[in-house]
């Protein structure tokens, strides 16, 4: 039997790069994934798409995460499509670099919108769905809490606060049955890195000379390292972040 089998994920912002790769790994293992997307509605249904193409089960649920219209729509869509929740991975994220002087009150509220108030609220409604029987919860963080580059103050700012959320959760569920985990990628190849303009820079260049393991990730990477803690392979980890940086610390 697979690790997931009879299991339903949640998976936000699965449209494209780690939260894609992660669905589809969570579906080969067996789970029915729900494809979270804010806006790139064709990238979620391609993700199903090939879910569904490799024997898997999956839907895409349109939700923006900082809104609680959207959630409390997503949870009640996934319901309806699956049944009650078992696993949330929570990697819907948004980022922006920018010194000090480029920092302003609407990239701020961005970004901390998206990447800590919309985990919280989804979250909550997870907490709601998983029930009696309990369930993992899989925060993507970042491995720049730890190397904390210039102009990324927001950024690492909201990441922080991932952290923190992650122990301070795995305290407060851990009495639900629920574990929570968080998973620091260092820098991954993926369509936002190629976008930013960090592939083939001298800044990947420069993280490149740092990494232990001597190149940056890719999206297949991380999502094993997603299956292990959404399976009872994981039973005895909460709180926990597993560095996922090639060794670069």
């Amino acid at each position: 039997m697979k690790k997931l089998s009879n299991k339903v994920a949640v998976v936000t912002g699965a449209s494209k790069g780690i939260g894609a790769g992660i669905a589809k790994s969570l579906a080969a293992e067996g789970a029915a994934v729900v494809v979270n997307y804010a806006s790139a509605k064709e990238g979620a249904e391609k993700v199903v798409a090939d879910i569904v193409a490799a024997g898997g089960k999956a839907v895409a649920i349109q939700g923006d995460v900082a809104k609680q219209d959207d959630v409390n729509r997503l949870f009640a869509e996934t319901k309806a499509a699956f049944g009650e929740v078992d696993i949330l991975v929570n990697n819907a994220g948004v980022y922006q670099f920018g010194t000090i002087e480029q920092i302003n009150e609407e990239e701020f509220h961005r970004q901390f919108n998206t990447n800590v108030l919309g985990l919280l609220l989804v979250t909550q409604g997870a907490v709601k769905s998983f029930g009696d029987r309990g369930g993992s919860v899989i925060n993507i963080s970042s491995t720049v809490t730890r190397i904390t580059p210039p102009g990324s103050s927001i950024y690492t700012a909201t990441k922080g606060a991932v952290d923190s959320i992650t122990q301070v959760l795995s305290k407060e569920l851990g009495p639900k049955k629920i574990r929570v985990n968080a998973i620091n990628p260092g820098m991954v190849e993926t369509e936002g890195a190629h976008a930013a303009g960090f592939i083939g820079s001298d800044f990947q260049t420069s993280i490149e000379q740092q990494v232990p393991l001597g190149r940056i990730g890719q999206v297949d990477d991380i999502a094993p390292i997603a299956v292990f803690l959404a399976s009872d392979d994981s039973g005895w980890l909460t709180g926990e972040t597993i560095i996922a940086s090639g060794g670069m610390r």
